[in-house]
């Protein structure tokens, strides 16, 4: 790994082809990082039948006797749900490993678990072992976990300014792809029939292979070059690489002004925001935000998108194809976001986003009220599925992940994605855990928590979240600082850049 950094910090190529880097960054990064989360979370629900079946058997050879359905129903929702404890578990590990190897390395070092993935459930079927599937999917989660987190850290440090935004946001439309593409090839004409499922969840390796064979050719974060390993040379050499320029003199500089005031040698853990005044409203703004991506009831509709439409009255026979519709929403939106983010900003999106949820959110609980008494109900209702993960694609999709990187500083960066990592892992689990029981005691009124906390996280988003569009790092740290320490005098608008870290350990 290190030849391979060498030889592109010797030997620049020429303009053309530098102009070009950022591109295949954000490629590369996002294949093996955000992608993966959205093809393990549609993947799943293709071959749910099958697996059933096949936990039903395993048991019957093993015992004897069959297993009740309420007991496999409950194995199957374990299957389901230990991806977001995984995910959980690499959020968690994801702050280290970005401060000990970096981004760049740290996403190669993550598909090592989505190879072992990839290799338990491939053989589960030989082993009759349903318990391998589930190891599965916690390695799946990992790997999730740690590519969520380090993706849009690693392409908001490597942009400029000007297209930062984008670049961090770009984690949305490969997290959306790979629902999409998830559901495409758990289609039952391809790899969604009964002696195909193993072959369906291990394909998850493609992705990894794809960016194990690209990623190591490019350059690593430079603010993590520079400010975090002091290496100037490597900076220099990476930004010249990324902006296709040798006129990176200004941009050296501000990293540099961050770098002049650290005065602590390590960075923070995730515990120490907490008691840390200076990043107040950044925790509160990450924990609000983060809570309220999944809370919102999104990603209940890929866990039990089956159910949903069967609830919506859509015929049985018809349901994969809607489902395709679903995952194609939201990469349309996601696409559509990461254009007009930097010319409306990260605010707006999200008010947007959040506000059209709340609406939708409505109709759709109206609808299913009426749909046994209005024949073209059920129709409205798909439609109102597919408008609520539209708006979700227009902000929270995206911004939500990229907040961390440009409120917070480089010493507290890492944990923060922590922070936001396990939040977003927590309540995924919850609302995949706990859907079928809102449904079941809700009924048509489903939906009404999730619009309760749109209405919400609008609220929020419009009166305390500041716009951090054009603006550089060291301008939005001000700016924080500002409301951190309303009313004291402007000497404290320095303590957060004093807080910062060269360290390497957390």
């Amino acid at each position: 790994m290190e030849d391979i950094e060498d030889n592109w910090t010797d030997d620049i190529p020429n303009s053309e082809f530098q102009g070009k880097i950022l591109i295949f960054i954000i490629f590369a990064a996002g294949i093996g990082g955000t992608f993966q989360y959205g093809y393990n979370l549609s993947t799943i629900n293709a071959p749910t039948t099958y697996i059933q079946t096949f936990i039903n058997e395993t048991w019957l050879e093993r015992w004897g006797t069959p297993l009740e359905s309420n007991l496999i129903l409950i194995i199957w929702s374990f299957i389901v749900s230990i991806y977001s404890l995984g995910g959980l578990l690499g959020a968690l590990i994801a702050g280290p490993m970005a401060v000990q190897f970096g981004r760049k390395k740290s996403l190669l070092v993550n598909n090592v678990f989505i190879i072992i993935s990839a290799s338990l459930v491939i053989m589960s079927k030989e082993a009759q072992s349903f318990e391998m599937i589930m190891i599965s999917r916690l390695f799946g989660g990992i790997n999730a976990g740690v590519g969520m987190n380090i993706q849009p850290m690693y392409l908001g440090e490597s942009a400029p300014m000007k297209l930062r935004g984008a670049a961090a946001l770009s984690s949305a439309p490969f997290a959306a792809l790979g629902i999409l593409l998830g559901q495409i090839i758990g289609l039952r004409e391809i790899l969604g029939s009964e002696a195909c499922w193993p072959f369906l969840l291990s394909s998850n390796v493609i992705p990894a292979l794809l960016q194990l064979a690209t990623l190591p050719w490019l350059p690593e974060s430079p603010r993590y070059l520079l400010i975090d390993k002091g290496d100037k040379r490597s900076c220099r050499k990476a930004l010249q690489m990324l902006r296709g320029t040798n006129d990176i003199d200004k941009e050296m500089e501000e990293m540099q002004q961050e770098q002049a005031a650290i005065t602590v040698e390590r960075a923070k853990r995730p515990w120490e925001l907490f008691r840390d005044r200076t990043v107040r409203y950044q925790l509160i703004t990450v924990i609000v935000i983060s809570s309220a991506m999944q809370l919102c009831g999104n990603d209940s509709m890929y866990f039990y998108a089956s159910y949903v439409f069967q609830e919506a009255g859509i015929p049985g026979d018809k349901i994969q194809y809607y489902i395709l519709i679903t995952g194609g929403c939201e990469l349309l939106m996601a696409v559509t976001a990461n254009l007009f983010i930097e010319r409306l900003g990260r605010r707006l999106l999200m008010l947007l986003g959040y506000t059209m949820m709340t609406v939708w959110a409505v109709i759709f609980t109206v609808a299913l009220s009426l749909q046994d008494k209005v024949s073209w109900m059920p129709y409205m209702s798909m439609v109102c599925i597919f408008a609520y993960i539209l708006s979700f694609g227009i902000g929270p999709a995206g911004v939500t992940g990229i907040l961390p990187t440009e409120i917070f500083d480089q010493a507290a960066r890492p944990a923060a994605y922590m922070i936001s990592g396990s939040l977003i892992w927590s309540m995924l689990f919850v609302i995949g855990m706990g859907f079928p029981f809102i449904v079941g005691g809700l009924g048509v009124f489903c939906y009404v928590p999730f619009g309760i906390v749109c209405i919400l996280a609008a609220v929020f988003v419009a009166f305390f979240l500041p716009e951090t569009k054009g603006k550089s790092l060291l301008e939005i740290s001000q700016e924080y600082n500002e409301l951190n320490f309303k009313g004291k005098k402007s000497q404290n608008t320095h303590y957060q850049l004093g807080e910062m870290s060269i360290s390497t350990k957390l």
